[in-house]
């Protein structure tokens, strides 16, 4: 009777937690400070037409930006658009260049303008085609919104020193920081902007950009350092930005600094991560396949990190591209949909900033359809923010680099949690990684405290906000929520 009774216990408490019904136990210890933060929670704005003056999401798009107030925002006009992006589109012939602002300084100015007083990153990550030898010329659209995947042909570059490379990277980063610069044929090009550039990213992406080794890649970086450095003594750089983290080679060899010429710095690393799945998954399978993936990327930030602090121990690390994809874009996204992928963004930061990551930037600010929606902050429709937007400003307003982390315990694998003493008071982020609600009894002193919380109920609007009355909460699908106790 003993053994049955043992077996039905255990049966009741395994169909309650799959259910969720099972009660989880949160509990925090703030006289026990485990770590302090590094990590400062970002996004990253890149280049698409919605974006331009004129677009019906535009100004919306560029408060969200500004309301936010983040540092280490990441910009980057890219390869499928070369008139918004790549500013010297031929090269010079009959006594003249091709040097042309028109269409890429308006969005840049607005970027600029929306983030001034903040530190930012710039990414021009696209080189002009004909840097690179190619069988014939590489045609792009007369239109700027014109979509082209295949604007970066080649591998060998014409001129095999880079100095063609790092001279047209000096005088774009002129341009919006020294009021213009001087052309190949010796013109002046005025352009009256003095912005702060603090960073500079060479290149993105680089296994789909024209994919060069280490060593050329390396040859490639400390070229432009070099140029933009005898331009702004100060600029500081990030390298690699690589579109998978899963090749050690490239952090072994850019890491070393004997890879490199004297005097090169390397200030920051960058690599990016995308939750995806097959096109037979649901909403109910991606709860589980995108948090497994983060996991198993978190393994592989580990061991990076080990080579990062053997080689270079001083290179800070940007996570700059944090977000998930879906397989069908087209007809998968669903609302439940922002709300997973902002609590992946959410996990995501409570495990790196376990791991002393400097940066944790989400992707992206606007996305729309054919051009990646799923990663999309915004919503092209009605120019609101999104869940994912939402999730990104309550980890934002509340804790970042130079809080305290604290004992935090849960008993549910279902949720993820973690305490911070901030400045303004102790804050607790949580995060519920399941379509389903999950119920949370909490410590006695927690009663009076706020809670906020993004959740299905708040759509395109921000976190909702209540006062906890008793010992328990609820937190919604995929909710994401931050326990307040202020000062």
């Amino acid at each position: 009777m003993k053994l049955y009774k043992t077996l039905v216990t255990a049966l009741l408490i395994a169909v309650t937690n799959i259910c969720g019904f099972a009660q989880t136990k949160l509990t925090v210890d703030w006289s026990k400070t485990t770590m302090v933060s590094k990590s400062t929670p970002t996004l990253q704005v890149v280049v698409n037409p919605p974006l331009r003056r004129g677009s019906s999401i535009h100004d919306q798009s560029f408060a969200a930006l500004k309301n936010l107030g983040a540092d280490y925002v990441r910009y980057v006009p890219w390869l499928p658009y070369p008139k918004l992006a790549v500013a010297e589109l031929q090269p010079p012939a009959n006594g003249k260049t091709s040097w042309d602002f028109t269409n890429i300084d308006p969005m840049t100015i607005d970027f600029l303008e929306a983030t001034k007083g903040h530190a930012v990153i710039l990414n021009f990550s696209t080189m002009p085609a004909w840097f690179f030898k190619t069988d014939k010329p590489v045609a792009y659209p007369d239109k700027p919104d014109s979509v082209i995947w295949n604007y970066t042909q080649g591998s060998e570059l014409v001129d095999t020193t880079a100095k063609q490379v790092a001279d047209y990277y000096a005088r774009l980063y002129s341009w919006y920081t020294k009021g213009g610069f001087t052309d190949e044929l010796g013109k002046l090009h005025s352009s009256g902007y003095h912005y702060s550039i603090p960073y500079w990213e060479v290149f993105n992406e680089i296994e789909f950009e024209h994919g060069p080794s280490p060593k050329l890649y390396c040859k490639e970086y400390d070229a432009v350092v070099s140029a933009i450095k005898k331009v702004s003594p100060s600029t500081k750089f990030v390298g690699l930005a690589l579109a998978f983290e899963n090749d050690p080679n490239w952090f072994e060899y850019f890491l070393n600094p004997k890879n490199h010429k004297p005097g090169v710095p390397l200030d920051m690393i960058s690599y990016h991560f995308y939750a995806t799945n097959s096109n037979e998954q649901t909403i109910n399978d991606l709860q589980y396949t995108y948090f497994e993936r983060a996991d198993n990327f978190v393994n592989r930030v580990r061991y990076i990190e080990n080579i990062r602090k053997r080689l270079s121990p001083t290179t800070k690390t940007t996570i700059d591209e944090v977000g998930s994809i879906l397989a069908d874009e087209e007809h998968a996204i669903t609302p439940p949909y922002w709300n997973l992928s902002g609590a992946l963004y959410a996990y995501l930061y409570i495990e790196l900033t376990h791991l002393g990551i400097d940066v944790i930037g989400e992707s992206q600010l606007v996305g729309y359809p054919t051009q990646f929606p799923s990663v999309s902050m915004m919503n092209w429709t009605n120019g609101k923010p999104n869940a994912r937007y939402w999730v990104l400003k309550l980890i934002h307003d509340n804790i970042g680099a130079g809080d305290a982390l604290v004992q935090t315990d849960f008993d549910n694998d279902n949720i993820n949690a973690q305490g911070f003493k901030t400045k303004n008071g102790n804050k607790v982020l949580l995060v519920n990684k399941r379509n389903r609600a999950i119920k949370l009894t909490l410590p006695e002193s927690f009663k009076g405290m706020k809670l906020q919380a993004v959740d299905g109920s708040t759509g395109d609007g921000p976190a909702a906000e209540t006062v906890i009355n008793g010992t328990e909460i609820e937190l919604k699908p995929f909710a994401v929520a931050m326990i307040i106790a202020g000062n």
